[in-house]
């Protein structure tokens, strides 16, 4: 190893491209998805279930570009979050878009989920 750091950059830089992570703001809600293309993109032998959260950001294009250079390689994207515990959670991410809104970019993600992953279900009513 060299003293420049040279192989601690590039685990960091590989590291840390594998995700986006919300650093601020209240756990994301997932939307259930039931959309043929998303089942397509990840099927397999598990039952998978596939959701979309939207998040604000100020840099979109940049998380979009990171997405696809990490699925061009092969790889996999991560998005990084807290449930309402507060405990870090990571799920992967299937498809990815930024857009404009009033409020500002808007970056909406497809992710996947397992079923021990999933949010309990809210139905709006005071127990």
């Amino acid at each position: 190893m060299s003293s420049s750091g040279g192989p601690i950059k590039l685990w960091y830089h590989l590291h840390m491209d594998d995700k986006i992570t919300i650093i601020e703001g209240p756990t994301p809600q997932f939307i259930h998805v039931d959309e043929d293309w998303a089942r397509g993109i990840a099927e397999g032998p598990m039952s998978h279930h596939f959701r979309l959260t939207n998040l604000r950001t100020f840099n979109g294009s940049a998380l979009i570009e990171r997405c696809y250079r990490a699925w061009h390689t092969q790889g996999m994207m991560y998005l990084e979050y807290r449930d309402e515990m507060g405990l870090t959670l990571e799920t992967p991410i299937l498809a990815a878009r930024s857009m404009e809104s009033p409020e500002g970019q808007v970056l909406q993600l497809w992710v996947r989920m397992d079923e021990e992953e999933e949010p309990e279900p809210h139905s709006g009513e005071e127990e």
